[in-house]
């Protein structure tokens, strides 16, 4: 009989140690994500989240002081990169911190898509990832920007290499 047994899942002063270091990673060692002002959310690998305060020098249109569409792609293609660490870090749950933050440097965009629905205008907006599928060197996720009210600003989807 086959063993179906799956690895031992990482103990819980694991995972907070993974979170401590995913969200380093993310607020603090890829420096443009810390100009964006991300702050992570939620490790959820169903919905893991971002979010970020509005500021004058995230403004694109001056006029309107709404978001610059090149934050609002920047935004999606993070929370999308961040919703395939996190996916993998679920799927290869018996590995340390080390281990997946190790797994991080083999990941990059290679495709993405924004579609702009509503205008950029908010105080504070979220961005939310959702693994559609994590193959063994593709993720597949889609994306949403919504602001502080639940508008649904932007939506996206990306394709990830992820080996």
């Amino acid at each position: 009989m086959p063993n179906t047994a799956h690895p031992p899942r990482r103990s819980a002063a694991e995972q907070a140690r993974l979170e401590a270091t995913l969200r380093d990673m993310f607020e603090h060692r890829i420096c443009f994500n810390e100009v964006l002002g991300l702050k992570v959310v939620s490790f959820d690998p169903a919905a893991a989240r971002l979010e970020f305060a509005m500021r004058p020098e995230l403004i694109g249109h001056y006029l309107h002081g709404r978001l610059h569409g090149g934050v609002i792609a920047a935004a999606l293609d993070t929370v999308g990169g961040f919703a395939a660490v996190v996916g993998i870090a679920e799927k290869f749950s018996s590995e340390s911190a080390e281990q997946v933050a190790h797994r991080f440097g083999r990941i990059g965009t290679i495709d993405l898509r924004t579609d702009f629905l509503h205008q950029g205008i908010g105080k504070t907006f979220t961005a939310t990832g959702r693994i559609t599928r994590l193959g063994g060197r593709i993720a597949s996720i889609q994306m949403t920007l919504e602001n502080e009210t639940g508008l649904l600003i932007a939506t996206g989807s990306a394709a990830y290499v992820v080996s």
